[in-house]
């Protein structure tokens, strides 16, 4: 959950690792840190919060012992917390006596290597499962003499998901690294002799020119000009334009990419929808065949566009369809048979959860198929095959576009699987794709629907909850609207099947309970109104967003007539991430930062 950055160079090695990390800020910024070896003199530099604070302190720093232009190697770490609070003592890099590390992912048996290693004499000052790397290396070290051996009998202990950089006085122009189940790249700077690593390319682009993902198990050693594997690696090329994603007069990243989701769904398009069919060159037909059940698992933001998507599938390809939360799955002991076909969805491909339930369908001998968002991921070298999302980098934690083009891309699969199984007529398919090409019509922001979402948020900033309902495809955009709601504005919110409300939870209506009701015209509209009624008679108070006039609404956002409910779908989810945007604004939260949150989920 964290990210990693490493360096071994000639070069402003600490401007280096700041650079990269602000790049990985996205992966989680409860507290960073760097440090700097040259021979034996060592910098380390943590702060709490976001890397402005970081460099704030780098450059602070008036009694520099590391000479800026000589070599020498750097690590460096943006915390996400999952053992102990954000401080400075539980930031990254961990310090031995002589050696520092900085590690993404989670030691599980952490708990007895620390108890073992403190009955040997070992002090740690930090509340983390991190520091007993670190003291586990020295451990090997003090025995042997020998930083190699020492660090390959450190890797053999530790049990869970990781990526590590280990740095040491004992062998100053080294980089010692493993990667387990959490991402790592290694570069080869476009210098001679440089070396990068990063938990992703982002922060390679530009620098480098040839990459290594590294496969789970491989570990080595760097040093000026050369990299020792573990195993035989796959080298590949970097892109080299520098893709930063710019605000371009958006107040935040999470408003441009509610306004770019018009424009990237058209990319999530190009070249699959053709004429009267759908196009997916990733896919062979095959991969359907003998296929009685379709199973998707995801987490969070994608999760809802599975549970989205398994409407669309029985609706459109006739084939069951059941949606797993991929860290209630792994657990479950599922029963996995071979005619099932296996979609994992996440944005950027590395979501640790739902890349171990990936694995294990595929021990299990399960055709699969990931939907990410984010090429040379985990996920698309494991899937048999990958549809990628074409949505660009996605900034703001709270996703926007990458629902958006995720709920595209698996509602052409249900159309793509529906004509291949032959159950499809050549008219529906028709009416479909017609509807497909003016999504983009209804995720375009119309400047009057921004304004209405922004005057009524100042209404909504009290109360004691909300409730968001809908229903059929409804329900998981109501799912997701309350997540959104959730994630940027610390307000409680619960989306919920709208028929569902009279068994227990209309208990909580009353004029402080806040109902976010969808209700488009073109499914299941009676329906939904008459549970808004029940809500109103318990005096909810009612928010209602559709393109027919609701009188019992105490405020109501008009969407547009349409003539079918997918495109209600998008103009909803419009409305919904601008007026949650536009509260959380309101309450002075940091949009696209915000709290305990990070962008890609790499540990459990």
């Amino acid at each position: 959950m964290c990210g990693i950055v490493g360096y071994i160079g000639n070069k402003n090695t600490k401007g280096i690792l700041i650079e990269g990390l602000k790049e990985l800020e996205y992966r989680g910024y409860d507290s960073a840190g760097i440090a700097v070896l040259q021979d034996d003199k060592l910098e380390v530099f943590k702060a709490v919060g976001k890397i402005k604070n970081l460099e704030e302190k780098v450059l602070q720093n008036t009694t520099c012992c590391v000479t800026p232009n000589e070599m020498s190697t750097g690590i460096g770490h943006t915390r996400w917390a999952t053992h102990g609070k954000p401080t400075e003592f539980n930031a990254h890099p961990h310090l031995g006596i002589y050696s520092y590390v900085v590690h993404n992912g989670i030691i599980e048996n952490y708990k007895e290597l620390k108890e073992e290693l403190t009955h040997a004499g070992h002090i740690f000052v930090s509340q983390t499962d991190t520091e007993v790397i670190v003291h586990l290396f020295e451990f090997y070290f003090n025995q042997s003499n020998d930083a190699q051996k020492a660090f390959d009998e450190t890797i053999k202990r530790l049990e869970g998901a990781y990526s590590i950089l280990l740095i040491t006085k004992s062998e100053p122009h080294k980089i010692f690294f493993m990667k387990h189940g959490s991402p790592l790249a290694v570069a080869k700077g476009n210098d001679d002799g440089e070396i990068y690593f990063a938990s992703s390319d982002a922060p390679l682009i530009g620098l480098a020119n040839d990459v290594v993902y590294l496969e789970d198990g491989v570990s080595g050693v760097a040093s000026v000009g050369n990299i020792e594997f573990s195993d035989e690696v796959k080298w590949t090329t970097l892109p080299q334009n520098k893709l930063f994603a710019q605000k371009d007069g958006y107040r935040f990243f999470m408003e441009k990419e509610i306004y770019e989701q018009k424009d990237v769904v058209i990319d999530t398009m190009m070249g699959r929808l053709k004429n009267d069919e759908i196009n997916f060159d990733e896919l062979d037909k095959s991969i359907i065949e003998g296929i009685n059940e379709i199973k998707i698992c995801a987490c969070g933001t994608s999760y809802h566009a599975g549970l989205t998507a398994s409407y669309l599938f029985e609706r459109l390809s006739k084939i069951r369809c059941t949606v797993e939360i991929a860290s209630e799955f792994r657990y479950k002991e599922p029963l996995l048979s071979k005619d099932t076909l296996f979609i994992v969805i996440s944005q950027s491909g590395e979501t640790a959860d739902t890349l171990e339930a990936l694995k294990m369908a595929k021990n299990a001998g399960l055709k699969s198929i990931a939907v990410c968002n984010v090429d040379n991921s985990s996920m698309t070298r494991v899937a048999d095959a990958t549809i990628l999302l074409r949505a660009g980098i996605e900034k703001g934690v709270a996703s926007t576009k990458a629902f958006s083009t995720q709920t595209v891309v698996l509602w052409m699969m249900a159309l793509y699987f529906g004509k291949t199984r032959n159950v499809l007529s050549t008219e529906k398919l028709k009416t479909e794709l017609q509807t497909l090409k003016n999504v983009p019509n209804s995720l375009k922001v119309e400047s009057q629907l921004h304004e209405k979402c922004r005057r009524l948020s100042k209404r909504y900033l009290h109360g004691h909850g909300f409730f968001f309902i809908g229903r059929d495809v409804f329900y998981p955009l109501a799912l997701e609207g309350a997540l959104k709601l959730k994630e940027i504005s610390y307000l409680h919110a619960e989306g919920y099947p709208a028929g569902e409300m009279k068994h227990g939870p209309i208990a909580l209506a009353d004029p402080e309970l806040f109902t976010i009701a969808l209700m488009p015209q073109h499914l299941h509209y009676d329906k939904i109104k008459s549970n808004v009624e029940e809500l109103s008679a318990r005096d909810s108070t009612i928010c209602a967003i559709s393109p027919i006039s609701f009188e019992l609404s105490d405020d109501f956002i008009l969407t547009a007539e349409t003539n079918h409910y997918m495109l209600e779908f998008f103009e909803m989810l419009v409305v919904l991430q601008l007026f949650s945007m536009e509260i959380s604004v309101r309450l002075g939260n940091d949009v696209d930062m915000p709290r305990n949150l990070a962008k890609s989920v790499t540990v459990e």
